[in-house]
């Protein structure tokens, strides 16, 4: 009786572990999405969370009998939120990978705490050169760019073009120092001559006419900058307004004129040129493709923001099906992740494995009058521009 009891128990032991480990081969993916949907990155946090979704709608929900589920959470484009929405991602949601982070400010806040956890974090916009520098992690990759990476050879290229003096200007902070430094090395290595410099109070700025009037005291023959969103379109119609835009060329990382906004800045903007990752106008099959099914999705262009997320997705679901779906080897999977590449939107794309950083094309382009509106037309292309480790060891 004791024997039959014994075997009983057994039989009945294995088909719960055989339920359960069915369940759990049949549990959902989770990707945790790390992103400002509030606060002064809320729109740009918004447009890639609809990238995001579009490119699983796009590529797939379901990988190796698992279905693929979003766990959202907004950082509020603070630097306590995303560490406090982080922690809550990996411990009580589970995650398996996260996406995400708009700010520089918020990816320095999680970073310490990812890398112990170790939790694939992909990166889809914050540029500081030290998250794929020297704080570089085995667990964090980057899919947008590193602010060197997209100024480093605008230096070169604009000496080389004919430029010798150039005068210098971004927001007083750490993204705006490294691009202006990138620049800088590059121009003045190829004989360009620094004129002066600006770097007006992040935040506090209101009238950009002092600095400005500092720049044309230099007598420039450019004026390289760094400035995104509103603070963009304010400086690009002060500018104008100033009356330099006539006298000296205008450029700067391709933000100053992001397609998310290029077009309430209208006539200011032509002339400008800009260095960057993605336009709208790149002329390729992958890019007209992906433009055309995003307008019918939305109603306008992706801009460089929503290239990122897709990119992103494709990243993802292409390690995942490299793994059969399975997500409990986390170093299997970043390696996976290193293992992909594809021509997408912005062309070439794939990981460094010495970095983490993305290896791609970088574009330089002149906004130009389109009918009765304007956009930016490509000069030319850096391609698969890579950076150098920087004191990363993976």
């Amino acid at each position: 009786m004791t024997g039959k009891r014994t075997m009983a128990a057994a039989l009945a032991a294995g088909l719960l572990a055989g339920t359960a480990g069915a369940a759990n081969a049949q549990s959902s993916i989770k990707v945790g999405v790390l992103l400002p949907f509030s606060g002064v990155f809320g729109g740009l946090g918004k447009d890639q969370a609809a990238a995001l979704e579009m490119g699983f709608d796009d590529l797939g929900r379901e990988v190796g009998g698992r279905t693929i589920e979003l766990v959202k959470a907004d950082t509020e484009s603070k630097p306590a939120a995303g560490l406090a929405q982080v922690k809550k991602l990996i411990l009580r949601d589970k995650v398996d990978v996260v996406v995400g982070i708009i700010s520089s400010a918020v990816a320095g806040a999680v970073r310490d705490y990812v890398h112990g956890s170790k939790t694939p974090l992909i990166i889809t916009n914050a540029g500081n050169d030290a998250l794929t520098g020297e704080k570089c992690s085995p667990w964090i990759v980057r899919t947008s760019f590193s602010n060197s990476q997209i100024n480093r050879d605008m230096g070169p290229w604009m000496a080389g073009e004919g430029y010798k003096k150039a005068f210098l200007m971004a927001f007083d902070y750490a993204a705006g120092h490294q691009m202006m430094d990138a620049f800088k090395a590059g121009f003045t290595g190829a004989g360009g001559v620094i004129a002066g410099e600006a770097y007006p109070p992040l935040g506090e700025t209101k009238d950009f006419g002092p600095y400005l009037a500092k720049a044309k005291a230099a007598d420039p023959d450019v004026v390289y900058v760094f400035f995104a969103g509103g603070p963009a379109i304010k400086f690009t119609k002060e500018w104008a307004a100033f009356g330099m835009k006539d006298e000296v060329q205008l450029a700067g990382a391709g933000w100053l004129n992001s397609a998310l906004y290029v077009k309430k800045q209208g006539a200011d903007a032509v002339g400008t040129l800009g260095a960057l990752n993605y336009y709208p106008s790149i002329d390729t099959p992958e890019n007209q493709a992906f433009q055309a099914k995003f307008r019918e999705k939305h109603g306008r262009d992706a801009s460089e923001f929503g290239v990122a997320a897709y990119d992103t997705v494709r990243l993802i679901v292409d390690a995942l099906k490299a793994t059969g779906g399975k997500t409990d080897d986390k170093a299997a999977l970043v390696k996976a992740m290193h293992d992909v590449q594809f021509t997408g939107p912005r062309g070439p794309f794939r990981i460094d494995p010495q970095t983490n950083n993305v290896i791609q094309n970088i574009y330089v382009a002149r906004i130009e009058e389109m009918g009765d509106s304007v956009g930016a037309v490509i000069k030319h292309t850096f391609p698969n521009v890579q950076d150098p480790p920087n004191g990363c060891t993976l």
